[in-house]
């Protein structure tokens, strides 16, 4: 009998979770689904996207990381471990004034989840597209691994990051 991993239950509370966003209370649309499974290194990544229902600039991710260290200390029950995966949070939008735009996404992203989980921004543009324009890609990367433990939290989570994703479409 299949019996599914941490990365698994935790992968479908937040499929879970957004889906009924979606379907049933109507604050978001998803925009994007994978659920990759890389066998040279026996990994798993699981990515879900949506942007805010009226909302247009920003695009949020919620992305879960599981390593073969991960998932091998769960199958094999390894004593001492305690199995999860990784979170990383991203939102996506253009900015054309970096020096003003970007230094309030991270005044906004600190405000909402505390100065410890400081935010990434990766600019880059396209060449010979409208000079000016350059996509963000801002990156929250969880320090810890989440376990079963931290599923409780999960409504909480997405809470601030659809606060994040509110306060993103107004900069």
């Amino acid at each position: 009998m299949f019996h599914p991993t941490v990365f698994d239950n935790i992968k479908i509370a937040f499929e879970n979770q957004l889906y009924d966003y979606d379907n049933l209370d109507g604050i978001l649309m998803i925009t994007g689904r994978t659920d990759l499974l890389d066998l040279a290194v026996m990994s798993r990544e699981f990515t879900l996207a949506f942007k805010l229902t009226g909302g247009f600039k920003v695009t949020s991710e919620v992305v879960l990381l599981s390593s073969v260290k991960e998932l091998s200390d769960e199958i094999l029950e390894t004593p001492d471990s305690n199995p999860g995966c990784s979170l990383l949070l991203r939102f996506y939008m253009e900015v054309t004034d970096t020096a003003r735009q970007c230094p309030a996404i991270e005044r906004i992203l600190t405000g909402v989840w505390g100065p410890e989980l400081k935010p990434e921004q990766s600019l880059s543009f396209c060449y010979g597209a409208v000079k000016g324009i350059y996509n963000n890609c801002i990156q929250l990367s969880f320090k810890r691994q989440i376990t079963e433990e931290q599923m409780e939290d999960i409504p909480d989570l997405l809470a601030h990051l659809l606060q994040s994703a509110e306060e993103l479409e107004k900069v």
